[in-house]
């Protein structure tokens, strides 16, 4: 049995539903496989009437992420200048993907797969709904009800992490932008597909304690399985989202208002640290 055939048994009795809509995310580093062989094995698994989705997230182009802030500390004023003035602008034909890994770079570069249009937190897809999904991806929206995100959660789709933990769910920020109460906002720039700079507001992404609220999802939730020495998940989007909700609405909002030990409960504090991927 070749990697690929033994992928998609797997990824079948693992619950990839057949003519479903999948959120894919995957490390594929010391898994011996090709990305294409991992993508196609996934579409196989999903057959010819499911589509498969991946993250697309380019920080390479925006000069307030934290990427560029350490890129550039050490830069004068008009090595900065110069530095940004490079910046290449988003084409959303042609721009990689590195960030987000090399699964979703060769489904963002498959021939007929469509990529939404976010400057920065693009999807891509194949399949017969990938159009339906990541139309209209508004750019002052980056991951919340004017996404690809709230799309995939009212279908209901299945999110799989394979060999990577809930660190690298992205899901999880349509929770961000649900809960209770809403989280700060602050303002972004990047090069957008015309050359020009964009500046918008969107709320404060933080991933940093994502992979502490996958370990406390109810287990009746998860299926588990192990391919290539790494651990797979499956869940269903719309449970976990909700799920994550309710924590986030929880202590999210304690520690702010308490802050970590140490500090001063009572004040305000900012408990948000906005993620590499996102600027």
């Amino acid at each position: 049995m070749t990697d690929g055939a033994r992928l998609v048994r797997f990824l079948r009795d693992l619950g990839v539903r057949r003519g479903g809509v999948l959120l894919a995310h995957a490390s594929l580093s010391g898994a011996g496989l090709a990305p294409a062989v991992v993508r196609d094995a996934l579409l196989r698994a999903l057959g010819p009437q499911g589509t498969l989705v991946t993250p697309a997230f380019t920080p390479e182009n925006s000069d307030t992420s934290e990427r560029d802030r350490a890129l550039t500390a050490h830069l004068t004023e008009r090595q900065k200048a110069l530095y940004r003035a490079a910046m290449p602008a988003f084409d959303p034909n042609v721009t990689p993907c590195p960030a987000v890994g090399a699964l979703a770079d060769c489904v963002r570069a498959t021939p007929r797969a469509v990529r939404s249009g976010h400057p920065q937190t693009s999807f891509a897809a194949i399949g017969p709904r990938a159009r339906e999904l990541l139309a209209g991806h508004d750019p002052h929206c980056h991951l919340g009800e004017r996404s690809p995100l709230a799309r995939l959660y009212a279908v209901n789709a299945q999110i799989l992490l394979f060999r990577v933990g809930f660190e690298a769910c992205s899901a999880f920020h349509l929770a961000e932008y649900r809960m209770t109460p809403l989280p700060p906002t602050r303002t972004y720039r990047c090069v957008a597909g015309s050359g020009e700079w964009i500046s918008y507001e969107d709320i404060v992404l933080d991933d940093s304690d994502f992979a502490a609220i996958g370990a406390l999802l109810p287990p009746a939730l998860l299926t588990e399985g192990e391919f290539a020495g790494k651990a797979a998940t499956l869940v269903e989007m719309r449970d976990t989202v909700d799920a994550a909700q309710r924590q986030m609405s929880g202590y999210r909002w304690r520690t702010a208002q308490n802050g970590p030990p140490g500090r001063e409960p009572g004040r305000a504090q900012c408990w948000f640290r906005p993620q590499d991927a996102v600027g």
